[in-house]
């Protein structure tokens, strides 16, 4: 059974950090990127950043020199360091596997095409 499990998530006060751990459970990162997306309240699900089979980061212009993501093979975990917490950072955090969903509309998704996600980890930022 494929399961993702996140973790790390808090409330913050803005300019701290967090780390957000993907434990992945049923698939390796051979033959797939892991992703990061957020979901807000009053917005869309937004894909945050990624990385690929080959450790190739990817990252969404707001999130640029502040985040950085990284996966431990051994422990089939990926990460996601937040630096310099912002309040628009705040969200539930969802990892996923096996998916080109690109965002929109809300997270997390469901269904073969969508591949696998996690339940989602809350990270709230306060100024």
């Amino acid at each position: 059974k494929v399961q993702l499990m996140e973790s790390g998530g808090g409330s913050v006060e803005a300019g701290g950090s967090l780390r957000l751990s993907c434990l992945v459970v049923g698939f390796t990162f051979e033959d797939t990127d892991m992703r990061w997306y957020r979901k807000a309240p009053e917005d869309e699900c937004e894909y945050v950043s990624s990385i690929d089979e080959d450790g190739n980061e990817d990252y969404i212009d707001s999130v640029k020199g502040r985040f950085t993501i990284s996966a431990d093979n051994s422990k089939n975990t990926v990460y996601l360091q937040m630096n310099n917490l912002k309040p628009e950072d705040t969200g539930v955090y969802y990892c996923a596997g096996h998916t080109g969903f690109s965002g929109g509309g809300l997270c997390p998704r469901s269904g073969e095409s969508f591949g696998y996600w996690g339940r989602g980890t809350q990270v709230t930022v306060f100024s």
